[in-house]
């Protein structure tokens, strides 16, 4: 029973939305990575959707969270609930059937870390768990032939961290990853419109924000949303307009940070690599890749093209799911070099 008929999943377990690829149906769910609990007996009232739709605005006996933070587990307990209720969700026979799960992680995380993901999908009900990187598992999502003897510089910028990594034979050549990503984009938005206009927003006005008029580059036409918030001095609601010229002036830091660790994997390159990734570009993926005008910036800083991926949402997703297809190349490719050191 916990053999033939066991279904592979791969989940992108991610800072903001966790997403599940089941073999054979492709992506089956894409829901906020959050829990809603009674307080004291932490019996969950909702997940995802339902969960976000609770974020600060839950009376005392509730409270909604996020179990993830920065790409990692901030709450065992709350990722194992999450986890085995989305389970249940895409998976009808998931109680008789016990999964493989492959489960993208970053690789800047620790290896306390790394167990405690390995620990929550156990608990929730897998068979087997393996943990890959997130960007090898992009890479893979985005069809990038990554067992060609040639580099492949791979982007992924996700809620909690931004992994950039150079792939060649399978095998990470070069990778740095930072804990920032599109929930440091909307901070940055949150602290500029309480530093310029004292007004307290929340997380998900500034995202709208990100979403309907952030950009990484000047646009020839300046839009402008009107957002809802508090006012920090009299303590009142208050209504704003903004443009998208302050949006982006409030996301420079980050921008300038990602922009930067690109700059530094493109200098830990090896030269003939270096030669590839000029002539193919860089592939971007994950949520923050979408922020407008970002790919376009990122190639004037660098000088090389920037490529984003078809389904940059769901790229880690997609990849984590065919694992298993690709796990006799990478067996191969670990059997050469086991030769070459032998």
């Amino acid at each position: 029973m916990f053999g033939r008929g066991a279904s592979d999943i791969g989940i992108d377990l991610g800072t903001c939305n966790t997403l599940i690829f089941v073999k054979g149906k492709g992506i089956v769910l894409n829901e906020p990575s959050v829990v809603a609990v009674e307080r004291g007996t932490k019996k969950v009232v909702a997940v995802g959707a339902a969960a976000k739709a609770m974020l600060s605005r839950t009376p005392g006996n509730i409270i909604a969270i996020r179990p993830m933070r920065d790409g990692v587990i901030a709450d065992l307990e709350s990722t194992e609930k999450m986890i085995r209720f989305f389970l249940s969700k895409v998976l009808p026979r998931y109680r008789f059937i016990k999964p493989r799960m492959v489960i993208g992680i970053p690789s800047c995380i620790t290896e306390v870390e790394r167990r405690a993901v390995e620990e929550s999908a156990y608990k929730a009900g897998a068979r087997d768990v393996i943990v890959i990187e997130e960007s090898r598992a992009a890479a893979i999502g985005a069809d990038i032939p990554i067992f060609e003897p040639a580099g492949h510089m791979i982007c992924d910028i996700g809620g909690g961290t931004t992994e950039i990594s150079v792939i060649s034979l399978g095998g990470m050549v070069v990778t740095n990853a930072i804990r920032l990503g599109g929930d440091e984009f909307d901070e940055a938005i949150v602290r500029h419109v309480k530093s310029v206009h004292n007004l307290i927003i929340g997380d998900q006005m500034a995202e709208k924000l990100k979403i309907e008029i952030g950009n990484a580059t000047p646009d020839k036409t300046i839009e402008k949303v009107e957002i809802k918030g508090t006012d920090a001095i009299t303590g009142l609601p208050r209504r704003l307009e903004i443009d998208s010229v302050e949006v982006r002036e409030a996301l420079k830091d980050p921008i300038d940070k990602i922009i930067n660790e690109i700059k530094t994997t493109l200098g830990q390159t090896p030269p003939e690599l270096a030669a590839d990734i000029v002539e193919r570009g860089i592939v971007m993926t994950g949520g923050g890749s979408l922020l407008k005008g970002l790919p376009k910036l990122i190639s004037k800083e660098t000088g090389v093209p920037v490529i984003l991926a078809e389904r940059p949402l769901d790229c880690v997703a997609l990849g984590a799911g065919k694992y298993f297809e690709f796990a006799k190349g990478f067996d191969s490719i670990l059997s050469v070099y086991d030769n070459l050191n032998g």
